[in-house]
């Protein structure tokens, strides 16, 4: 994209050369925005109709960032998985392209946009004084995500669930506003602690898929004093120290989630009412995973689509205060 134009291609890792600077430039950067996340097929943009239009576009800029970013550190591993290419080889391209893709925003941040959701996401940054760290963050933790991980202790683990959750929340509040009087650092603890509980929860959902990336996030010492070593977790030998297992991650996940909820009153009505959504949605994982008797190797976990709607469509009766 150059001057006005908006004929570019929104895949990741697509870094072209955009110095808009006109409105109609900008609604060009907001439009690919909202293809992006458009085109991501989450069930969340949903409940970006709770905010109204400003905030609702300064969320589309965030995801649109979070999910170009979240695209470089997986496609590469995608890739040598169905090509059977060195997955080595595979994490240094994204680590390459990570660094690229931190330049380009550092540089963005100095008014110089070398991708189409720049000039949204500078705006929004702007906008809504967010501190750029938090994008920074993500982008660190999801470099984690190129190579194969390890975590030995929770201690370990929590600062890369700070960056690639809790730093996206910290900035979601930013947009969503607080109540009046209300000072950002008096949301900023039980919105880290939101984002860790639902990082907790993706990486319980997501036990088989990870492990097939040679990733394994559950801290080393916890597997040990359970019994459960990655490359025996669908053995029904050890099924009851796995069971054991999951029941004390989600105990310590259900904490977070107890933490993360004193965010509610805080906030303004249109941020109490996407943050309950997104809140019950990821709480409603979990309550998944218990109901299938810990079972996340057969099938993929989802929450019923029936209770989705009815999470979201309570959001609007918190926004309205009924709720």
């Amino acid at each position: 994209m150059r001057g006005e134009t908006n004929t570019f291609e929104t895949g990741p890792g697509r870094l072209l050369a955009a110095r808009p600077r006109s409105p109609s430039a900008l609604r060009a950067s907001f439009a690919a925005c909202r293809a992006i996340t458009s085109a991501a097929n989450s069930s969340f943009p949903f409940a970006f109709r709770l905010l109204g239009p400003a905030k609702r576009d300064a969320m589309y800029a965030l995801y649109a960032y979070m999910r170009a970013t979240d695209d470089l550190a997986d496609e590469p591993a995608d890739t040598a998985q169905k090509s059977g290419a060195c997955c080595k080889m595979a994490g240094a391209v994204a680590r390459k392209k990570l660094a690229a893709w931190r330049e380009s925003l550092r540089a963005a941040l100095a008014g110089d946009f070398t991708h189409p959701i720049h000039p949204a996401l500078v705006q929004t940054v702007r906008r809504f004084n967010i501190p750029p760290q938090y994008l920074f963050d993500a982008i660190d933790g999801m470099e984690t995500d190129t190579e194969p991980v390890r975590m030995g202790t929770f201690a370990d683990l929590y600062p890369y669930c700070y960056r690639v959750a809790s730093a996206v929340g910290l900035a979601c509040v930013r947009i969503w506003g607080n109540q009046p009087g209300v000072s950002a650092c008096e949301t900023e603890p039980s919105a880290e602690a939101a984002g860790i509980a639902f990082q907790l929860t993706n990486i319980l959902r997501d036990l088989a898929e990870d492990y097939a990336r040679d990733r394994v996030y559950l801290p080393a010492d916890e597997l040990a004093r359970f019994g459960c070593p990655p490359e025996r977790w669908r053995d029904p030998a050890v099924g009851e120290n796995f069971r054991a297992l999951m029941r004390f991650q989600i105990a310590r996940t259900r904490e977070h989630y107890r933490r993360g909820a004193a965010l509610l009153p805080l906030l303004s009505a249109e941020g109490r009412a996407i943050f309950h959504v997104m809140h019950g949605t990821y709480r409603g994982l979990l309550d998944e995973i218990e109901r299938n008797d810990y079972d996340v190797f057969t099938r993929r976990v989802r929450v019923p689509k029936w209770r989705k709607l009815l999470v979201c469509g309570s959001g609007y009766f918190v926004k309205w205060g009924w709720l």
